[in-house]
């Protein structure tokens, strides 16, 4: 539960916004963003994809339904400081084993509640994503100046590479669930469990992979498909996992990214990637499936987009053939998804696998499945071992 000590939210632009300490008591610094969904805070805080980030929860109450172990998304909670309006003041579900601000407090994840959290969304909506602080204990007692001081010294997300931060040191395999059907390495930029979790229950044997394996060591594997994770970060910072992947696509093996894996996808093929103004992150974002016409309402986490028009058959820059972008955002045109028309690879930039939901995506993994298995019959994926 939040304490009556007292914290300050500081915006690089000099905004700030008072509140009451919430978690950990301290100093912390990242890139302030908003997220708009109503439920799936565990999921979120343990998102690989949100280290860095000071992470603002648009709902107004938050920790309702307390945390549990069952519920990770990985080992630990990634972001770098959390922002709500009205924490619970009790835990109430039956699945729960603590409450939200025990798991604040051991993690050291400094917070701050109370503010009009609102307010602050639509000034960031306004300004865009920007660099802030947490100050609350002896930080809090620190000049208005020096505490804007340090949120400027603070890194900005764009140029930063933070996959070796969340990436698994060591490779480990998650056994297929039932029939297998084959063998995926997934490159960690920092998977979720719940992608591994889906990968396995369509009968892939699922070797993660620590985000430095080389291109070389993932054909001495011989899997049936490689996976690119979603991960935190500037795509442009990733030139390695970039030139990873085109060697593992010349060699024929299929491919599905997600997220950030959609990102490198398109670097690899040789367009560019840029910063959104705010990014889109929240479980309410609407996408548009052009090969079907469908409507799918998405789980999304992202600052950085591929820079592609949405219509039209595109050739790769980088000599991959042709190239569809399949799925754009209803909101704003943003490119959504990859599809690659000479090449068994495809991604998407959203998040079928979201646990917290929404589940309209969830079919991406069985069309993965299908593509891998038709690649396997027809002998075009060059890099399978049977």
């Amino acid at each position: 539960m939040a304490t009556f000590e007292p914290a300050v939210l500081v915006l690089e632009d000099g905004t700030r916004h008072p509140g009451r300490a919430y978690g950990a008591v301290g100093r912390t610094l990242g890139e302030a963003v908003f997220s708009t969904g109503m439920t799936g805070y565990q999921e979120t805080l343990t998102d690989p994809s949100y280290a860095g980030q000071i992470v603002l929860m648009t709902a107004p109450h938050i920790g309702n339904t307390g945390t549990n172990d069952e519920d990770m998304e990985s080992r630990q909670i990634w972001v770098a400081g959390y922002v709500v309006r009205e924490p619970s003041r009790v835990v109430s579900n039956f699945r729960a084993q603590r409450s939200l601000d025990d798991d604040l407090v051991e993690g050291g994840i400094v917070g701050i509640s109370g503010i009009d959290t609102r307010a602050v969304t639509r000034h960031i909506r306004s300004a865009g994503a920007m660099r802030a602080g947490i100050f609350s204990g002896e930080d809090f007692e620190l000049s208005d100046n020096e505490q804007l001081d340090l949120v400027r010294s603070g890194a900005e997300m764009s140029g930063r590479n933070l996959s070796a931060e969340v990436s698994t040191i060591e490779p480990f395999t998650v056994p297929p669930v039932g029939e297998r059907i084959g063998s995926v390495a997934v490159l960690d930029l920092g998977v979720k469990t719940s992608t591994l979790n889906y990968l396995a229950a369509r009968g892939f044997e699922v070797h993660v992979l620590p985000q430095m394996v080389s291109a070389g060591a993932i054909l001495e594997l011989a899997p049936d498909a490689l996976f690119f994770s979603n991960g935190p970060g500037d795509p442009s910072a990733s030139d390695r996992h970039v030139e990873l992947l085109q060697e593992v696509l010349r060699a024929g093996i299929p491919y599905f990214g997600i997220c950030f894996g959609n990102q490198l996808l398109g670097r690899a093929l040789g367009f560019g990637t840029y910063k959104l103004p705010f990014g889109h992150r929240g479980i309410n974002q609407p996408v548009l499936d052009k090969s079907t016409g469908r409507v799918e309402i998405t789980s999304q986490n992202h600052g950085f987009a591929v820079d592609a028009p949405i219509e039209g058959i595109l050739e790769s820059p980088a000599g991959f053939g042709r190239v569809e972008v399949s799925h754009f955002s209803l909101n704003d045109n943003v490119v959504e998804g990859l599809n690659c028309l000479d090449l068994n690879a495809f991604s998407v930039q959203y998040h079928p696998e979201a646990a917290a939901g929404p589940h309209d995506a969830n079919y991406l993994f069985d069309r993965f499945r299908d593509m891998v298995i038709a690649a396997a019959g027809t002998g075009t994926n060059q890099g399978a071992a049977e």
